[in-house]
């Protein structure tokens, strides 16, 4: 059974077929979860998350052929949620906020694209992930993002100056 044939069942109503076409992407949805949230627990919230708001609204899925895209869009949605309702917490020592400890070491003064990402904004993050982890073109990322290629453009461009410049900062550039 091919997975716009599940879609179709999900659509109807069928909860085993909804159950097949998330397992089938649950992997690729906690990676996708774990660079937004940076750790096991909460992109295992994320995964819970986007797998109720899909169930919830499978029914409004308009392309069966775009189910991973929308997947994915629901993901990424779960997880800067999280981050904001995270980013209201007042921790009361801020030196155990970032433990973050890392064993790469060849990367100087540990800098990482993990790193390199955190000083995007959301939007800016979520183009480069869209491009470069997930292969889409500007054309299908402004289709994606419900937004003109131009301004899908021009943030691209500007977040890859952002992170040229974070690298040269770095002393890494050449």
């Amino acid at each position: 059974m091919t997975i716009i044939d599940l879609v179709h069942k999900a659509q109807k109503g069928n909860e085993k077929a909804f159950l097949k076409l998330f397992q089938a992407y649950e992997e690729y949805i906690y990676r996708v979860a774990y660079l937004y949230v940076k750790n096991k627990d909460d992109a295992l919230d994320v995964v819970q998350e986007t797998a109720y708001r899909s169930f919830k609204k499978i029914g409004t899925l308009k392309n069966a052929d775009h189910f991973k895209t929308w997947l994915i869009k629901i993901a990424i949605n779960c997880a800067t949620d999280m981050l904001r309702r995270q980013k209201k917490v007042i921790y009361l020592n801020p030196e155990h906020t970032d433990l973050t400890d890392t064993d790469d070491k060849d990367l100087p003064l540990a800098l990482s694209l993990h790193d390199l990402l955190e000083n995007l904004n959301e939007g800016e993050k979520s183009i480069i992930l869209w491009r470069f982890y997930h292969g889409y073109t500007l054309k299908e990322i402004s289709e994606i993002e419900e937004h003109p290629l131009g301004t899908i453009k021009s943030t691209y461009y500007r977040s890859l100056a952002k992170l040229r410049k974070q690298v040269r900062r770095a002393d890494m550039y050449e």
